[in-house]
């Protein structure tokens, strides 16, 4: 009886230690699942809007199943693009909508990280290329009109509601903005705050060439004073939306507390570096325009060591130099200890939870 014992204890042993591997490896095999799981689908967009003359283009980042075409989106000479699954079909489930809007002269693979990060995180991200202010459709003096990026993102968010491959994974209750420099006045606007075209003209006025932004109108040939007052001034908010995230938000000086009477509540303002690292034409501390004493009881995040154009995609190692040759080398250029991935990733946790995404 002693004998029969051993091998018994034996082999309840070898039983538990098999149990213990085939739950370990079933984890392994979920949590694999699940990581593959969360890169965002992609599919490029396009529709007819009355305010365009022409198609608006774009593209949808949302919550993919395993299929499509997994492949970096917006890689090139100078970019680290984004993983993608390209046109994979779109997961189960009903998910709330983010419009997203790039900065002046940018693009939507501008923002790509920021496209699939919130995606991988339970959206659908909408973005265009706003005609007259993307770096392959550009004028600069058109391109102030900035309530048509307004109605750009809104026709595209009518189109993906009323499109089949989109409508019933669409929660019409959970409706958000977000945007970065231009695109975060896009986004503020969106969210109702309104303009000052002849407070930001003499703030121009005032600094000239020493913000970026008013520097960029000057060798441009651009007027402030061409444009329509009424228009700038009027608001474009968009009733449906709960919440809203700007990233160094452009064309806040000259603003009053009057141009955040329709302002909704829940607003998130991201600035990128601190002190001398901070960009005069987006600043909105005291030391810039002042925007943040409007809002005592938003959120608002610093994050360092970063610039403005921290909020572009990875540089490849090469992508400086290419970009110095071309005159466009800041673009890369980072403060010292500046870890461009870890900054977007905190950019995407900081608006997911504004956006209360999974």
């Amino acid at each position: 009886m002693a004998r029969s014992a051993g091998p018994t204890v034996g082999s309840l042993k070898m039983d538990r230690t098999m149990k213990q591997l085939i739950i370990i490896a079933l984890l392994t095999l979920t949590a694999s699942a699940a990581k593959a799981q969360q890169v965002a689908g992609f599919r490029t967009l396009e529709f007819t809007a009355a305010h365009q003359q022409a198609p608006v283009r774009g593209g949808v980042w949302y919550p993919a199943s395993t299929d499509g075409k997994l492949t970096r989106f917006a890689e090139n000479a100078v970019f680290t693009g984004v993983p993608v699954r390209r046109d994979a079909s779109i997961a189960v489930g009903r998910y709330p909508v983010v419009l997203l809007s790039h900065g002046l002269g940018g693009h939507i693979r501008s923002l790509a990280w920021l496209g699939a990060g919130l995606a991988e995180r339970g959206a659908i991200v909408v973005a265009v290329n706003h005609p007259a202010s993307t770096y392959t459709d550009f004028d600069l003096q058109r391109g102030l009109n900035h309530w048509t990026r307004v109605a750009d993102l809104q026709a595209a968010l009518a189109h993906v509601e009323q499109h089949d491959d989109y409508q019933r994974f669409v929660d019409g209750s959970r409706l958000y903005a977000a945007g970065f420099s231009y695109g975060g006045w896009t986004a503020l606007s969106m969210g109702g705050l309104t303009g000052n075209l002849a407070g930001y003209a003499a703030h121009c006025a005032k600094v000239v060439a020493a913000s970026s932004h008013c520097n960029d109108l000057i060798e441009g040939g651009a007027d402030l004073d061409a444009l329509d007052a009424e228009l700038w001034n009027a608001s474009y908010k968009v009733p449906q939306l709960t919440a809203v995230a700007a990233i160094d938000p452009a064309l806040l000086y000259g603003l009053t507390q009057s141009n955040l009477a329709g302002l909704l509540g829940k607003v998130q303002l991201i600035a990128l570096g601190a002190g001398a690292n901070r960009l005069l034409a987006t600043d909105y501390s005291d030391q810039g325009s002042g925007f943040q004493r409007f809002l005592p009881d938003t959120s608002m995040q610093t994050i360092k060591p970063a610039s403005h154009y921290t909020a572009l995609p990875v540089c490849k190692p090469e992508g400086p130099a290419i970009l110095l040759e071309e005159g466009d080398d800041p673009v890369c250029t980072d403060p010292a200890g500046t870890d461009r991935a870890a900054v977007h990733q905190r950019i995407v946790e900081v608006i997911a939870r504004t956006f209360s995404l999974e």
